[in-house]
């Protein structure tokens, strides 16, 4: 038989065995009528661009940490309270900003070494966020008015680079994969919070709020809680115990709650 031919007695064989299989069970059905795919429409066609830059947020800043050697680019070798002491010195009367500290919180940093139940420095944690093979030192900071700084550290060129500082009232803080999630209350919007995640940008060489979200809020069985508690979650199986030689304490997956250390609250000006 000549190709053509087969071709041909081909084609009628898987005709007649769609022809079986049609309107018995498990056979072809149709599922309804498709809607038409509808592209995005501009409004406003005619609307002038905008000629001035948006407001600069600060998002993009970055800051060399000033007096930090970290050896072999690993930023386990660091204490994070020395990290964010050194910033302190470096920018004091500081109160806005990337650099922005309350009084208070800059008095306890200072002396997390002789009151170190007071010392709003929570511990570090550690996450590749960059993709560059290397973990990234992640810093919390308690604040007065259930406010949480949180800050990244990038190591590079034998030293420290921030490349993330925000401050906020804080609900959580989670990692998921290379972002930084943080779930804020929001201040207008009962039964609501915002969730910013915070990605890196490579051409910016920084953390970025790439997505940012208001999400409704499930209320809980027991009630809301009068405090939101700050936490963050580690995707790591271990903790280490920062500037200590005992082995890391194993971490149980979920959340988990950060120490409760009492933070004075700012006087009024």
């Amino acid at each position: 038989m000549r190709p053509r031919a087969v071709q041909i007695a081909g084609g009628l064989l898987c005709a007649l065995a769609l022809a079986a299989c049609d309107g018995g069970q498990g056979g072809l059905t149709s599922a309804g009528p498709t809607s038409p795919a509808v592209g995005p429409v501009r409004l406003w066609p005619d609307l002038a661009p905008a000629t001035n830059p948006p407001v600069d947020y600060g998002e993009s800043d970055t800051q060399r940490v000033p007096g930090v050697e970290v050896a072999d680019n690993d930023v386990r070798s660091v204490d994070a309270v020395a990290v964010v002491r050194a910033e302190v010195r470096a920018n004091p009367d500081t109160y806005s900003g990337g650099d922005g500290m309350y009084e208070e919180t800059a008095r306890a940093i200072e002396a997390c070494t002789t009151a170190p139940a007071a010392c709003p420095v929570m511990r570090p944690y550690y996450r590749d966020l960059t993709g560059n093979g290397r973990d990234e030192l992640i810093v919390g900071i308690r604040m007065p008015e259930q406010q949480v700084g949180v800050r990244v550290y990038l190591a590079e060129n034998g030293g420290l680079t921030r490349i993330m500082s925000t401050v906020d009232q804080v609900i959580s803080v989670e990692l998921a994969g290379r972002d930084l999630i943080m779930r804020v209350a929001s201040a207008g919007i009962p039964g609501y919070e915002y969730r910013t995640a915070w990605s890196w940008d490579e051409q910016q060489h920084s953390m970025l709020p790439t997505r940012d979200e208001i999400v409704r809020v499930r209320p809980s069985r027991t009630g809301p809680s009068a405090v939101p508690v700050p936490r963050l979650v580690s995707p790591s199986p271990t903790v280490p115990v920062p500037g200590g030689s005992d082995p890391p304490t194993p971490v149980e997956p979920g959340p988990v709650p950060a120490d409760p250390v009492p933070v004075p609250a700012e006087p009024a000006r």
